[in-house]
């Protein structure tokens, strides 16, 4: 392929390609079951960590992961914790200046929908009660990293 036909396949890839999604750490624990099991006469106490992390590959290749911690308890006694690492290897074809919302806002939008059926369906299959994450402001979150990275 000469120069001239290249410069127009890349002129003609979409600006934000999702290449591969996968499932990089996947981690479900019940340290107290079955007895725990018991308890849950109501619904559990569940704490929520959300981070989201960009890595530049090659090229215009980059990897934006979405790291989800969940704490549940039932009358103070650990009932689970769930750990995931969903990413994407994605290229894109924008400006610069582009780049990094679209990997700390853009990518983890169109990811979320992933992690929330992983994270229902692995409680479901758990026997535990189903967990629906809500929608996450991923602009809020990349404006209060980008706040507390100024601070320090």
């Amino acid at each position: 392929m000469d120069k001239e036909q290249n410069n127009e396949t890349q002129n003609n890839l979409p600006p934000v390609l999702i290449h591969t999604q996968y499932i990089k750490d996947f981690s479900l624990e019940i340290p107290h079951a079955p007895e725990i099991f018991r308890e849950l006469t109501a619904a559990p106490k569940i704490d929520v960590q959300v981070q989201v992390n960009g890595k530049h590959l090659h090229d215009d290749f980059h990897n934006v992961s979405l790291n989800y911690t969940l704490n549940g308890d039932i009358n103070g006694k650990p009932l689970f914790i769930l750990e995931l690492e969903y990413a994407a290897v994605v290229s894109l074809s924008v400006p610069e200046e582009h780049i990094k919302p679209i990997l700390m806002i853009e990518i983890p939008r169109m990811l979320f929908p992933f992690v929330r059926e992983i994270v229902a369906n692995a409680m479901i299959n758990a026997g535990l009660p189903p967990v629906m994450l809500n929608p996450i402001d991923f602009a809020t979150m990349l404006q209060n990293r980008e706040q507390n990275d100024k601070k320090q």
